[in-house]
């Protein structure tokens, strides 16, 4: 402990640590500054998660509890959005300006979990050293960590993603930073502060109720095999950490296993384990379908209605909550589907993925190469894991991260998802860096070299961090010049959604009228506009051959009359899609009636509800004999 303090003494001293101590203030402010200029102008990026999130917000703020519990979205973000929208007073036309902010705000909280997290890695090195000789000091990978989140956030966390990645990636690291400084002085406090953040980090994302209890047994393996303290004195730390989480991660499990009537802490793992390494159909499977069940056992308790087989028509009314309620809720209409290991399904998964953290590394290589540069000017990477061994400190953070990246790589992995275990790893990798030859107080020569060295690295690293704020400021600049290229007034705002919005609104549709809609693009990736014009979309005509655009598929609709009669009969006002870029009118008999949604490639059919005494419309029997109203 005594020669970790004076390492940190040594580090202090220094000219080059004095000068980017003093400078760290106004560079912290510098990123935020030029962070914020994403916030106005990054562009519009918003996909279906996002809509579910605003979904999800929207019933907080009216206090539908029952909506709010959700098996594959969790509540943390959007009551960010909610307080979002209520500070700035927002309105479904300028929404995404105070969501935006809100961003800006978890970028904010970011930054300080890096500074945490950092601090933290330099307490424990100190507690656990047995000597001196470490390259960089807490100044130095203060600046690292912010210049690779700078990074991150030009790249897979952009502030114009309505995702909950980047507050997840908070959680975890404040979690991390808790972790290693109770680990450096044993204060129960920081155990209660992990579980804490990890119960937060949860209602973010269910990824982290198993994170959580693999942060728990860290804690325990480590004072036990590293630091060499009792069972007896470990257990209330790990009690404490346990208990706290179950504080804030409780109720919500308790919510979800009453909504699923079983033991629940979500099912977005499952799911996707099922769809992404099972085979099983992700979307829209029926209790028919056996050949698209995959390895998965699957007792579908309130599958999607199906009104018409061909073409597949099906019906979202069951569930009364979202704008798309088929991805509003996706456990919902896929509840009891269980998947089933397979080491054969699972090794070509896990290989594709580990090819994709590959591709991340090469994504980002401005840290690798830093490296390098270090590791040939004559840092080594020198960690050892003996039992109070001067490198143990290393290893709870970086297995941590290593963890979070094979969670991900068994199922699917997504440079989102694994921003934060990147930042633990290289960190990590950074704090371990080593003089070669540690000097000694009687060698000139020697503590010249490491005073050379280390002022080398702290100068590299600055430029580095200073460059990735000037990428930042480079880029902000161009969102800005393309919104006066496109008049656009603001970089959250999608001439082509409002447009559709406003289109619908002149075809006489609605707030709270239903509406369909016809393809992908219009229905699951892109219905944006539909929460702008304030319709539900309850009923979709299913097309997903990506090689047959919208157009197409609909010009050549078997039953084509039939099925717009099934549609309208559900109580829809309009049929909407998107024809992509090419234009229809009323010339093709296919399109008639059919009419442009302003400016765009979204069209609207106003459909014609069959009358009351009307027979065979209201009542339509598909093919598998689901009979719907």
């Amino acid at each position: 402990m005594n020669s970790g303090r004076l390492q940190d003494e040594q580090f202090d001293a220094s000219p080059i640590s004095k000068t980017l101590r003093h400078f760290f203030p106004l560079y912290c402010a510098l990123v935020a500054l030029v962070t914020f200029g994403y916030a106005l102008y990054d562009g519009y990026q918003i996909d279906g998660d996002a809509v579910a999130y605003m979904d999800i917000g929207d019933l907080l703020r009216a206090h539908h509890w029952a909506g709010i519990v959700n098996g594959y979205w969790h509540p943390m973000y959007p009551a960010f959005l909610s307080m979002g929208h209520i500070l700035f007073r927002a309105t479904l036309a300028n929404e995404l300006r105070a969501y935006y902010m809100v961003n800006f705000a978890i970028f904010l909280l970011e930054m300080a979990a890096v500074v945490c997290f950092t601090d933290a890695m330099v307490r424990l090195r100190a507690a656990t050293s047995l000597r001196v000789g470490f390259l960089l000091d807490r100044t130095a990978l203060r600046y690292l960590g912010l210049g690779l989140l700078v990074i991150a956030s030009q790249r897979e966390l952009s502030l114009g993603k309505v995702r909950p990645d980047a507050l997840l990636q908070a959680f975890l690291l404040f979690a991390l930073a808790a972790l290693m400084n109770h680990l450096a002085s044993n204060r129960l406090r920081y155990a209660a502060l992990m579980g804490l953040a990890l119960g937060c980090a949860y209602l973010t994302k269910s990824f982290a109720f198993l994170f959580a209890f693999l942060c728990i047994l860290m804690l325990a393996v480590f004072r036990w095999i590293w630091l060499r303290h009792r069972p007896t004195n470990i257990l209330p730390a790990a009690l404490i950490a346990f208990a706290c989480f179950a504080v804030v991660a409780g109720p919500y499990v308790a919510a979800l296993s009453q909504q699923k009537h079983r033991l629940n802490f979500g099912d977005s793992g499952a799911l996707n384990y099922a769809w992404y390494v099972g085979g099983t159909e992700k979307m829209h499977l029926q209790p028919y379908q056996t050949a698209q069940f995959g390895n998965a056992e699957v007792h579908l308790k309130h599958s999607e209605r199906e009104l018409l087989h061909t073409p597949l028509i099906l019906s979202y009314a069951a569930l009364p909550y979202g704008t798309y309620p088929d991805w509003f809720d996706t456990t919902y209409w896929n509840d009891q589907i269980k998947p089933h290991f397979s080491l054969r399904q699972d090794l070509p998964r896990a290989t594709r993925n580990g090819v994709l953290v590959v591709r991340y590394l090469f994504n980002h290589p401005e840290a690798l190469i830093l490296l390098a540069l270090l590791l040939l000017l004559g840092a080594r990477i020198a960690p050892r894991c003996r039992p109070q061994d001067s490198s143990s400190f290393w290893i709870a953070p970086l297995l941590l991260g290593v963890t979070i990246w094979g969670i991900y790589a068994i199922v699917n992995t997504e440079e989102r998802y694994v921003t934060v275990a990147y930042l633990s790893v290289i960190l990590t990798i950074f704090a371990t860096l080593r003089l070669s030859q540690p000097p000694t107080a009687s060698d000139a020569q020697a503590k010249a070299g490491a005073d050379n060295l280390r002022f080398a690295a702290s100068t590299l690293i600055l430029l580095l961090a200073v460059l990735s704020v000037g990428e930042s400021l480079r880029t902000v600049f161009e969102d800005r010049r393309q919104l006066s290229t496109r008049n656009s007034p603001d970089g959250w705002y999608s001439p082509t959604m409002n447009q559709v919005a406003d289109g619908l609104a002149r075809l006489g549709v609605q707030p709270g009228d239903t509406i369909a809609c016809i393809g992908s693009s219009a229905c699951l990736y892109d219905h944006y506009w539909a929460r702008l014009a304030g319709v539900r979309i309850l009923t979709e005509i299913y097309h997903d051959d990506s090689r047959v655009d919208a157009r197409q598929f609909y010009a050549k609709l078997p039953n084509r009359d039939a099925a717009l009669k099934v549609v309208a009969a559900t109580g829809a006002e309009v049929l909407v899609a998107d024809f992509g870029n090419t234009q229809v009118s009323d010339s093709d008999p296919a399109f008639r009636n059919w009419r442009q949604l302003g400016n765009t490639s979204f069209y609207a059919l106003r459909l014609v509800r069959p009358s009351e005494n009307s027979t065979g419309d209201e009542r339509f029997v598909s093919k598998h004999g689901q009979q719907s109203n």
